[in-house]
C-alpha cells in the first residue's frame, strides 16, 4: 500500500519538468492497485462489522425471549475469527472495556470549571499579583 512519503515522492516527480509518460502510467497503475486493495479491505471490514452487529442483535433478541444461551450468536461469530477470550486475556479484556467506557463517558461530559480556593494561599496569590496596583497610563 502506498505510504504518505510515497505520495510526496509522486507529487515531486509529477512537478518535475522531465516527467515521462511511461513513468506517469506506472504511477497511475500503482495507485489504482493500491486503491483496489483499500476498497477490498474496506469491504471485508464492513462484512465483519455487519456479521458482528447481526450476531449482537440476535443475542439481545434471544435474551429478551428467554433463550437458554443468548450469547450463542456472538460466541459463534467470535470463534469463527479466533477472537474468543480465554485465560488471562479475560481480565485484561474486561479492564480494557471498563477503561474505554470511562473514557467515552468523560468525553461526553461538560468540563467542570476549576474551583476557586478561598484560603490563605488564595490571598497570598492576590498579594503577589498585586491586584491593588494601578497601571501607568
Amino acid at each position: 500500500m502506498t505510504q504518505r512519503s510515497e505520495f510526496d515522492d509522486i507529487r515531486a516527480h509529477l512537478a518535475a519538468e522531465a516527467a515521462h509518460a511511461g513513468d506517469l502510467l506506472r504511477i497511475a497503475r500503482e495507485l489504482l492497485d493500491d486503491l483496489e486493495q483499500v476498497r477490498m479491505r474496506e469491504a471485508t471490514l464492513r462484512t465483519y462489522y455487519l456479521a458482528l452487529l447481526t450476531a449482537s442483535r440476535a443475542s439481545v433478541a434471544a435474551q429478551q425471549t428467554g433463550a437458554e444461551n443468548p450469547l450463542l450468536f456472538v460466541i459463534h461469530e467470535l470463534a469463527k475469527h479466533g477472537q474468543l477470550p480465554s485465560g488471562e486475556e479475560v481480565g485484561r479484556i474486561l479492564s480494557d472495556a471498563k477503561a474505554a467506557q470511562e473514557l467515552l463517558a468523560a468525553i461526553g461530559e461538560t468540563p467542570v470549571p476549576p474551583r476557586r480556593r478561598g484560603g490563605p494561599a488564595s490571598s497570598r496569590l492576590r498579594r503577589c499579583v498585586g491586584i491593588s496596583r494601578s497601571l501607568p497610563h
